[in-house]
């Protein structure tokens, strides 16, 4: 997933920037904010992971501590 949000992210910055060079800067706002709305939701999918395997191994460390008390 985060290799199509940076795809989709950097062809929305080219979808923009030819906008800009043809000053068509309404177009070019739009395509520059759903770039930086696919980076957002890159950033978010790496963040949900993190804390997914931070979670996993929280759950793992209180079932070893559990074993050390019985």
């Amino acid at each position: 997933m985060k290799v199509f949000w940076m795809i989709l992210a950097g062809g929305c910055s080219v979808v923009a920037a030819f906008f800009v060079f043809r000053g068509d800067y309404d177009n070019a706002f739009i395509a520059a904010a759903a770039g930086a709305l696919c980076w957002i939701l890159n950033y978010r999918q790496q963040l949900r992971t993190r804390v997914r395997r931070r979670e996993e191994l929280m759950q793992g460390d209180e079932e070893i501590d559990e074993e050390d008390r019985s």
